[in-house]
């Protein structure tokens, strides 16, 4: 059976999560009923901030609004926040059933350019989780750049990245998505923000869902929007056994 799923592209309000949290909770509240599966951008409650002090809160708030809203509306919502532990902030996503329950995956690739390494630790284990009997790879934003670290090694059927990604590099984006389906033979699931952010930068939109053979399924452009499709779990098996690309693969280490 199909797996429904709706990716939300908004702007942000910059360091404002309960603005964020509460236009997402009108957008959602909106859904069609057989969606199963949500996605939110790259920090959605708060934006790309490196002012972490500002907003050391706002996790603790974002992620119970999460477990709430996925039980609520029986939905797996996924989305990153950025949080603290310890004495390291992590730019998180999180990965939420309504069954209360969730897993989540720590930034791997800093973004240096926008200084994110000098306040952030990096995540060091990949994770995919699995939900609906379909197995998803976790990524965020400049993790696009580093095809080794999401290389599949036929333990995962869909790729998801969360994402704040800039105009200026709108090609990049939606070039390295397309690159990221065909080569591992998988779904794309791509949700970037819109708007400009607090610190001049605009971001270019174009969430969009994208099969195996890397053609677009569903794609938005740069205005708000909510994106609505399906993923077919039997397709991605169809067309791995009619075409094995990955029995030929490399070995890489990941780590």
């Amino acid at each position: 059976m199909p797996l429904n799923f709706a990716i939300l592209q908004t702007d942000l309000v910059w360091e404002k999560p309960h603005r964020n949290i509460a236009h997402f909770s009108e957008l959602i509240k909106r859904l069609d009923d057989n969606i199963s599966l949500v996605l939110l951008p790259e920090t959605f409650s708060t934006g790309f901030t490196m002012n972490v002090g500002n907003i050391e809160d706002q996790a603790e708030i974002a992620l119970s609004w999460m477990i709430e809203t996925a039980a609520e509306y029986r939905i797996t919502l996924g989305g990153s926040l950025i949080i603290k532990e310890e004495s390291c902030y992590y730019n998180r996503f999180y990965w939420v059933k309504p069954d209360n329950t969730f897993v989540y995956y720590d930034k791997r690739h800093l973004f240096r350019m926008g200084r994110e390494q000098d306040h952030f630790c990096p995540g060091n284990n990949r994770v995919v989780v699995e939900d609906h009997g379909i197995r998803f790879l976790l990524q965020i934003c400049y993790d696009i750049r580093f095809p080794v670290f999401s290389r599949n090694r036929n333990d995962y059927d869909v790729i998801v990245y969360v994402a704040n990604f800039p105009s200026a590099r709108k090609h990049v984006w939606t070039t390295l998505l397309q690159a990221r389906a065909i080569e591992n033979q998988s779904y794309v699931l791509a949700v970037n923000r819109t708007g400009v952010d607090g610190e001049g930068v605009d971001n270019c939109g174009v969430s969009c869902a994208i099969d195996m053979k890397g053609e677009y399924k569903a794609r938005l452009d740069y205005k708000p929007g909510v994106l609505m499709s399906s993923i077919d779990i039997e397709e991605i098996r169809q067309f791995r056994n009619k075409f094995p690309a990955h029995l030929d693969s490399d070995n890489f280490s990941l780590l």
